[in-house]
């Protein structure tokens, strides 16, 4: 076996030719026959016991050829990128030069390579101060949902609907005389003002009473997710058949009691800042942290391969997709909801995974420049703290050398942004 390696006119791109024994692609052709000779069904011999020459002779001997490619070279390619320490960062584009039995395998494999990064500046930045104060309306607005969670629900007979109250109504929808799928429901629970309904719906049931029938007209937005109402006038006739009110308790230090640890109302307002501010100066070091990549990769210089950016964009595709299953939907039903193609949600999403390469190739760069290492002390904290919050053994999960080299990672890149902060001058 023997190996060529060779750059060519593309920057951060090797040309790799591969020469593997005839006796080795052989071996492989006949592992490949063997695994397979039970699907050939041969006239004169039983299902599967067919000799490989008389296969060949009625098939070719071409049809084990791809199978044989797959099962010699994989293990054989992986040893030399290994080997030679190529940094490969893309699928390898394949030519067969030679593929014959009897005579060596010959191909090339075409691949991209990580990219030089030149560092710029990264400390000393500057960077504009992230603030988020915990105002009054903050404090009032939590204890308006806290309120809203403990309201007692009761059934109101004496008056019209209003703004606030909950509706319970059957409703049909119809575009152009028709009714179409999904726009009926009966005794559906709809919150006035909640404008969780069609734009202009919710405020056409303010006013009606107990009893009362009407159409409503309303238009559907052009962006609704089907493409067949979008944009279209609908009509929907509506029985109402229950108005519902919400009756919020007083906020004192009772109310306090009821719902918190705390035996006032001031206590649970200052808990209520406390926990806020907390919430608020953990989303300023993330944003921060943020300006501080982005900052420095302004300074860097990276002619980033493409192999990267589609590799990316497929790991995006991937979460996705296993966000979209939590939901029960599927990718191809979620592309025909939002009426898109997949091409168009990978281009949609080729600026930011070019931002998220260009921030690891960066980060990367910055841990060996600045020779940043993961303790096994901190290694061991994380995996401890880990198996505490799934569940898990510590013992088993010190075994899984990959994920504590996913850990060690973690903190050095943590330690990367860590320094980048603390250097970086704020200004407000």
């Amino acid at each position: 076996m023997s190996i060529k390696i060779e750059k060519t006119e593309n920057k951060n791109e090797l040309k790799l030719e591969f020469k593997i024994e005839a006796k080795k692609f052989d071996e492989a052709i006949m592992k490949v026959y063997t695994k397979s000779a039970k699907y050939f069904n041969i006239p004169g011999f039983r299902k599967g016991k067919a000799p490989f020459n008389i296969v060949e002779r009625m098939y070719g001997d071409e049809i084990f050829y791809e199978d044989a490619f797959n099962e010699l070279v994989p293990p054989i390619y992986d040893k030399e990128i290994e080997e030679n320490k190529l940094e490969v960062v893309s699928r390898p584009d394949i030519h067969i030069v030679n593929m014959k039995k009897g005579e060596d395998l010959v191909f090339t494999a075409t691949v991209q390579t990580k990219p030089e990064v030149v560092l710029g500046k990264y400390k000393g930045i500057e960077l504009k101060k992230v603030e988020y104060k915990v105002t009054d309306e903050d404090i009032e607005h939590e204890l308006e949902h806290m309120q809203d969670h403990n309201a007692r629900i009761i059934t109101v007979e004496d008056r019209p609907v209003k703004e606030k109250d909950i509706a319970v109504i059957d409703f049909e929808g119809f575009v152009d005389g028709k009714a179409f799928e999904g726009g009926k429901a009966e005794n559906h629970e709809l919150e006035i003002g909640s404008k969780t309904f069609i734009p202009g719906f919710e405020e056409q049931i303010v006013g009606m009473k107990t009893g009362e029938e009407k159409d409503i007209k309303v238009t559907f937005p052009e962006d609704y997710f089907s493409k067949d109402l979008a944009g279209k006038e609908a009509t929907f006739k509506v029985k109402l058949h229950e108005i519902k009110e919400k009756k919020l308790p007083a906020l004192d230090d009772e109310f306090a009691k009821d719902v918190s640890e705390f035996d006032t109302l001031n206590d649970l307002k200052t808990s209520i800042k406390e926990k806020k501010q907390a919430q608020n100066d953990d989303r300023a070091k993330h944003e921060t942290e943020s300006l501080a990549i982005e900052a420095v990769c302004d300074n860097t210089t990276i002619d980033i391969p493409s192999g990267m950016i589609e590799t990316e964009i497929d790991a995006m595709i991937r979460d996705l997709e296993q966000q979209l299953s939590y939901q029960g939907i599927s990718l191809d039903q979620y592309l025909h909801m939002i009426n898109k193609t997949r091409k168009e949600i990978e281009d949609s999403y080729k600026e930011q995974a070019e931002k998220n390469v260009k921030s690891r190739l960066v980060l990367e760069a910055i841990i060996k420049e600045e020779k940043i290492d993961a303790t096994e002390e901190e290694v061991s904290a994380k995996v401890k703290e880990m198996a505490t919050n799934y569940g898990r053994k510590e013992e088993e999960l010190n075994k899984n050398e990959a994920l504590k080299e996913y850990i060690a990672n973690t903190i050095k890149t943590e330690k990367a942004i860590d320094l980048i902060v603390k250097n970086a001058k704020l200004k407000k």
